[in-house]
């Protein structure tokens, strides 16, 4: 099972797992398709969203977990 943390770049998530998507569109990352986000990390992300990176990381491990 794959597991992910604050340094998995948005790019190489949804490759793990597109399904995640909904998580991200959900906390207000609108541009998953834009190339530039494809090369921030989690953490970086999370922080420009005003989301705490620890927990994105764990609610998206949690959910990645569920699958499989």
């Amino acid at each position: 099972m794959a597991r992910v943390n604050k340094s998995t770049m948005i790019g190489e998530l949804l490759q793990i797992d597109e399904n995640v998507a909904p998580i991200l569109l959900n906390i207000g990352m609108h541009c998953l398709g834009c190339p530039s986000s494809q090369m921030e990390t989690i953490e970086q992300a999370a922080m420009v969203h005003g989301i705490d990176p620890d927990m994105l990381v764990d609610e998206i491990n949690n959910f990645l977990e569920a699958q499989g």
